[in-house]
């Protein structure tokens, strides 16, 4: 049986990393390209919303000390969270919020068929409903990669910057912290390995499609999992968080 520290930090993780990426991607909204894709981001950001509070009312109750998903999203510290370093990238362009969506889309559509069938009923559930919204964001994300980068001179410039720029945030997603760990051991959730090795089948056919280059460097951040955020978390949070931190108990 999986320890319950494991699966509310293995829920942190996940849940951290929906929620940050949605403030990211809502970041969008007004400033869209075209009103279409701005359109299409506020929805990307709102199905993140939704799987991170669905994540963060397990992670309560699994913790059972009286914190509330709320609290769990707005009211811990930058050390506290536990999301990839790759959601909390600032937007820096639309080629740059693009690859961003893909790397992550292209590891969260195999990672969620995988947790549907978990021994964790709950888990298994949650992993379901959001799999389907995953599917249209990497259907979303990778046509554009593929648009972006087959298109003009400067199109095709701005997104293998983004590629070259973001790639060393993506071998992070694969180095299990402990409770990843924990959870493969139980049989809850799927190898990293396997998981690692879609990932790139899924990168690799997209990215010569988009006649991009895949970069050669094999170094790699890591420090999200456990807390060590780059400089931009602070920011993010700051503005994220000061309603509630203002307003304490704001009912919305």
């Amino acid at each position: 049986m999986i320890p319950k520290d494991h699966l509310f930090d293995f829920m942190l993780i996940h849940a951290d990393t929906s929620l940050i990426i949605s403030q990211r991607l809502s970041e969008w909204c007004g400033h869209g390209p075209v009103l279409e894709q701005d359109m299409a981001m506020t929805n990307l950001a709102l199905d993140h919303i939704g799987r991170a509070r669905l994540l963060y009312q397990y992670a309560s109750e699994l913790e059972n000390a009286g914190r509330s998903e709320d609290e769990l999203a707005f009211l811990r510290d930058e050390l506290d969270y536990k999301n990839l370093l790759l959601a909390e990238y600032p937007n820096t362009d639309f080629a740059f919020t693009v690859t961003r969506q893909f790397f992550l889309d292209a590891f969260y559509i195999d990672l969620l068929d995988k947790l549907s069938g978990s021994a964790d009923s709950r888990l298994a559930h949650i992993a379901n409903k959001s799999l389907k919204e995953t599917q249209y964001h990497y259907k979303w994300s990778s046509d554009w990669m593929i648009r972006l980068g087959d298109g003009t001179e400067i199109s095709h410039e701005k997104v293998q910057n983004a590629v070259d720029r973001l790639w060393e945030y993506t071998g992070e997603i694969f180095q299990p912290a402990e409770c990843e760990l924990g959870m493969m051991e139980a049989g809850v959730a799927p190898s990293y390995e396997e998981l690692s090795d879609s990932w790139h089948q899924r990168v690799n056919s997209v990215l010569a499609e988009a006649t991009l280059k895949k970069p050669q460097s094999t170094w790699q951040q890591k420090g999200g999992k456990t807390g060590h955020h780059t400089e931009h978390l602070g920011y993010l949070l700051a503005e994220m968080q000061y309603m509630q931190r203002a307003y304490p108990g704001l009912d919305w």
